[in-house]
This record gives C-alpha cells, sequence and structure tokens, in this order.
C-alpha cells in the first residue's frame, strides 16, 4: 500500500562510509541493492563477509559467524526496524518449511532469551527461506496478486 503513494518505487540512499542503497518497493515487501567497499578490519552480515567465497555466505553460514541478530553497536541504523509477520509467512512456514522445528530451535539457540515471538518467527523464517529461490517467487506472486486487487478497488 505505501508504494503507491509515491510516483516511483525506488529509493536511493547515500549512507556512511561510502554505502549506497536502493530500495525497491512493493506492494508487500522490499528489495534492496547495497553497493559499498570493503570496510577495514572485515565486515560481516546478511549480504556475507565480502571475501569472495560465495559458499560460505548462505544463511546458516553467516548465523554460524555472528549469529542470528546484529548487536545495536553494529547496527548501520539508529534503531531497529519493527518486525511484523504476515499471514502469508506463516502460511509460507507451515506449509513449506519442513525443518521449521529444527530452525526454531536454532534461532531459540542464536537469539538472546528475551527474544520475542516475532523475533523467534522472523528468524525462522530467515533460516528457512533465505536466498530461497522459491520464497523469492511465492511472496512476488503474493505482492502482484496484492498490487492487482489494490488497483481494482481504487
Amino acid at each position: 500500500e505505501a508504494a503507491s503513494k509515491w510516483t516511483t518505487r525506488a529509493v536511493h540512499l547515500e549512507l556512511p562510509l561510502g554505502i549506497q542503497m536502493t530500495v525497491f518497493r512493493w506492494g508487500n515487501y522490499l528489495d534492496m541493492k547495497i553497493t559499498m567497499r570493503a570496510l577495514e578490519g572485515g565486515q560481516d552480515g546478511s549480504c556475507g563477509n565480502f571475501n569472495g567465497d560465495l559458499a560460505d555466505d548462505a544463511t546458516q553460514e553467516i548465523f554460524n559467524r555472528i549469529g542470528a541478530r546484529i548487536e545495536p553497536g553494529a547496527m548501520l541504523f539508529s534503531r531497529r526496524a519493527e518486525i511484523s509477520f504476515t499471514y502469508a509467512e506463516q502460511e509460507m512456514l507451515r506449509t513449506q518449511c519442513p525443518a521449521r522445528m529444527d530452525a526454531e530451535l536454532q534461532c531459540r539457540q542464536d537469539l538472546p532469551q528475551t527474544a520475542t515471538v516475532l523475533q523467534v518467527n522472523a528468524c525462522v523464517f530467515d533460516v528457512c527461506f533465505g536466498m530461497n529461490e522459491h520464497a523469492l517467487r511465492t511472496v512476488k506472486t503474493s505482492a502482484s496478486a496484492a498490487e492487482e486487487a489494490a488497483a481494482n478497488s481504487a
């Protein structure tokens, strides 16, 4: 819905440390393109560790190195985004993630004991579907249907 308020779906950001980010807004999800150089002292996170080895950039490999969530002092932004968990995401977990229980156990080990249900669910979703082409297609199909419904109701 929010994307329909603007004439462009792309937001371009110039961030500290020479980081450039383009956010593409869709009906129910975002795509991002992040361009940056290797940071002095190294880096690691959702986009990998900048070592040129794609094999160690899978979601579980990243979790093994740095945990499921970024520590507050290492975040690029001043606060965390509010987490939501949609019905479509719940259904994807229920019907398309056979390793859901193992993923939840892993997330409960990786996250602080104070983690909320939403944080655990978001982590489980990341473990089950991070960089998963099937999940991306499902989300895009759902977004297209939502956009079409919104256009037809206007």
